[in-house]
């Protein structure tokens, strides 16, 4: 329908950066963009490579994952997305993917330490580690139960989605979102390099201290205070 065009293209367009960043390998991710008004979003395919995708074959669904318009099959990680959509009301887009350093993280269990100034540029705090899933959830609907995995680790820390705007879920892999879907693909890409400078931190310098807190202030602030001035 010609009111779904828009969020189709925009969908489109953010699932094809994430092979141009080296993100994806194969069909290993999928970005989603919502509209509120309809209550609806488009996400990737199930299974379609990169290549054979085009706006067209963008999937609408509702909050619940049931297919609003389209032939082919939603992601598999639909569910979560919607999840996401229906309990954070200012998220305009998510993005889940396999890159290979932040997912080497969420395997290992860990959160991601701020180190430096590039992970401070973008948030003031570690990158949070969800727990792995309990067996409960597991036997469960397992899609729908990562939504509630991710918000859990949030809620249990204290942690605002509209400042923290990614995760690693525990053994699985990262999830980031956004105001719209250049922001969201955007912070995925922040991640996985951030995920790759604390690795090689810790392989040159496995005592390597967090950075200081007067750096982490002046470096968040200076790109997202209220005196703002920072752009490189």
């Amino acid at each position: 329908m010609q009111k779904y065009l828009s969020i189709k293209q925009e969908a489109y367009e953010a699932n094809m950066q994430l092979p141009a960043l080296g993100l994806v390998l194969f069909t290993f991710g999928n970005v989603s963009v919502v509209d509120r008004n309809e209550a609806v979003f488009a996400i990737k395919p199930s299974g379609v490579p990169y290549a054979d995708l085009s706006p067209d074959k963008m999937v609408i669904v509702d909050y619940e994952g049931k297919v609003v318009e389209g032939n082919l099959r939603p992601s598999s990680d639909t569910k979560t997305h919607g999840v996401l959509y229906q309990h954070w009301e200012k998220i305009g887009s998510v993005v889940h993917t396999h890159s290979t350093y932040a997912t080497s993280w969420a395997q290992s269990g860990l959160d991601i330490p701020i180190f430096g100034t590039t992970h401070a540029d973008h948030n003031t705090m570690d990158i949070p580690c969800a727990p792995p899933m309990s067996d409960e959830m597991i036997q469960g609907d397992y899609e729908y139960q990562t939504g509630f995995q991710i918000m859990d680790c949030f809620k249990q820390r204290g942690l605002s989605y509209e400042e923290m705007e990614m995760i690693l879920v525990g053994n699985h892999a990262p999830f980031t979102w956004g105001k719209n879907a250049a922001k969201a693909v955007y912070n995925s890409g922040v991640l996985e390099q951030v995920a790759k400078m604390a690795l090689f931190t810790l392989q040159i310098n496995h005592e390597a201290p967090r950075l200081k807190d007067a750096l982490i202030k002046k470096h968040y602030e200076r790109k997202h205070g209220s005196s703002a001035y920072y752009g490189q």
